[in-house]
């Protein structure tokens, strides 16, 4: 950001102390007294020179007031450089920097480098959640944001369909099952889940049964792959409306399953390294350095039946093998971190070549309403959290029927409940416990869906008034900028490096504390300042300045899975 600055403040400084290859950071401050662009480098340099910083920074300022693009410079506080840019220099660094962007895009495309990410993972034989919201809507964030920056992203719903808990499912069936398996829908094969350990709190044999059906299947018994495949087939369609209405997709979706053949190699050399070793209970450990203060993982069940663990050494290993990706990222909760910690140091000691491998954590998630987190026993489903979600959003849009303008109310409450069940969660730090809020999350005020929503919807309502339809161009000659404009400028320019923040941090509630902003800047501007009732040279300048945050806000929120309506 500010290019030209930094060339010219680079070769002032050299010039006048002979200073080469320094790097000027700039910021773009909220306060209007503070200028457009400010820059420490002459605290930084200071200490190097042996000078007092304000008078580095007096030299700079005076120098910079001196360039054509700038009204001012002046020295603040201990020796900060503050710069005020002409108008027409802030709309050509607004130009610039979607250049920049754009060009940015085609190289690293040009590059093709790859990122794994793994998100959502449900289990067979069970409904979505609403646990499984965070891991999913986090997930697919990241996604979208890598994808903007021009990597090639391989999101992967990495299923969880092996291991006992599949046997205990089979063991129901055989016991308490009355009718074949595919008449079965997904709640019934979850009511048969929950019987098995019902009953298994009365008769300890269950277990030990359920732990022989998986073995059997690992085995290839026939009739238990066949059930099992079954299982998979109704689960995986049942799932597929809730992720569409999230706009969640995946590029794969792959079960534990698929590494059964795949684990017996890293089984292998994991002994043959002397990596893996019997335990005293009989299993196959991997044991870690003591600097590590990891406590032993199993590799293998001493009765030969694999795990989790087995299975996501195998995972790894094909994931380099089949993509040779630079990053591979786990999106899974907090409470997982020792057995990331174990997985990745397991993959080091294997001395493979490893890509960046990152457990990208999330907090645990609260309830406001006490109703949803006391559901004892039983899954809050997430099909029924969408659906709550889309009831009450209807009723604010019937609160506000006086403000709101649709031609389809069905839609558009679908678009805002959806939209602020995502958003609320994204909007909060991932690595912080989240809570879930109605009356926060469909609020017309604060940093919510219908906020973003709505303002997205008075932009358009604007530019369609305005009959701007098409792209617009920023006037060349604008003279002078009134406060609410030069703000939203600023705000609009900081939108590249806001990406590149969320995007090389996983953070995506940056993004959504960004947007938040963006439209509290717009509504503070068109609360402000005349736009269709404006001299012609004005109003073509804020209907572009319109227009382009409309389609800033539509980038971002669309990366955030938010969906904008034009009309609200």
């Amino acid at each position: 950001m500010f290019g030209f600055l930094t060339v010219r403040a680079q070769e002032i400084l050299q010039k006048t102390y002979g200073v080469r290859d320094i790097e000027i950071a700039w910021l773009s401050p909220r306060e209007s007294m503070r200028g457009d662009a400010s820059t420490s480098i002459a605290l930084s340099l200071a200490k190097k020179l042996g000078k007092n910083p304000q008078e580095i920074a007096q030299a700079l300022a005076e120098k910079l007031s001196g360039l054509s693009e700038v009204e001012h410079a002046e020295v603040a506080g201990a020796g900060y450089v503050n710069v005020y840019l002409k108008p027409a220099a802030l709309l050509q660094e607004l130009l610039s920097s979607r250049e920049a962007q754009a060009k940015k895009l085609t190289e690293q495309k040009k590059k093709e480098q790859k990122i794994v990410i793994d998100y959502s993972h449900p289990n067979i034989a069970k409904p979505l959640g609403v646990h499984h919201l965070l891991s999913t809507i986090v997930g697919q964030a990241i996604a979208n944001i890598n994808r903007n920056a021009g990597f090639t992203v391989v999101g992967v719903n990495h299923i969880g369909d092996w291991g006992t808990q599949f046997g205990k499912l089979a063991i129901a069936f055989d016991r308490w099952g009355t009718k074949p398996i595919d008449q079965y829908s997904l709640d019934e094969l979850l009511a048969l889940y929950v019987k098995f350990h019902e009953e298994a709190e009365k008769d300890s044999t269950l277990e030990d049964a359920a732990r022989e059906a998986f073995r059997n299947l690992e085995q290839g018994q026939k009739d238990l792959r066949a059930f099992w495949q079954t299982v998979v087939n109704i689960t995986m369609q049942s799932m597929q409306r809730p992720y569409e209405r999230l706009h969640v997709s995946f590029d794969l979706i792959q079960g534990e399953s698929f590494y059964e053949d795949k684990m017996a190699p890293i089984l292998e050399e994991g002994k043959k390294k002397k990596l893996f070793t019997v335990g005293k209970e009989g299993a196959l450990i991997v044991e870690f350095p003591e600097e590590t203060n990891l406590p032993p993982a199993i590799v293998l069940k001493a009765d030969g039946s694999t795990i989790y663990f087995t299975r996501d050494l195998a995972t790894a290993r094909y994931r380099i093998d089949t993509w040779h990706p630079i990053e591979i990222l786990y999106v899974v909760d907090v409470a997982q971190q020792q057995y990331f910690q174990q997985l990745f140091a397991t993959l080091k000691l294997l001395k493979w070549e490893l890509p960046v491998m990152e457990h990208v954590i999330f907090g645990r998630m609260s309830f406001v309403d006490r109703q949803m987190s006391t559901r004892k026993g039983n899954i809050l489903k997430l099909e029924e959290v969408l659906d709550e979600a889309v009831t009450r959003a209807g009723k604010v849009i019937a609160e506000h029927r006086e403000s709101i303008q649709t031609d389809d109310e069905t839609a558009l409450a679908e678009m805002m409940g959806v939209g602020a069940v995502a958003y609320g969660i994204l909007s909060q730090n991932r690595k912080m416990d989240m809570v879930f809020d109605w009356e926060k999350f469909l609020s017309f005020e604060g940093n919510s869906a219908p906020y973003l929503q709505y303002t997205h919807a008075r932009a358009c309502s604007v530019l369609r008034k305005a009959d701007a339809t098409e792209r617009r161009a920023f006037p060349d000659d604008i003279a002078v900028l009134a406060e609410t404009e030069r703000l939203l400028l600023k705000t609009l320019l900081l939108f590249p490096s806001v990406l590149d923040d969320a995007r090389e941090t996983r953070m995506p509630h940056k993004l959504a504390n960004y947007l938040f902003q963006l439209c509290q800047d717009f509504n503070a501007f068109y609360n402000k300042e005349p736009i269709l009732k404006a001299e012609e040279e004005q109003r073509n300048f804020r209907l572009t300045l319109t227009q382009e945050m409309a389609e800033v806000l539509r980038t971002g929120a669309e990366l955030l899975t938010l969906r904008l309506p034009d009309r609200m």
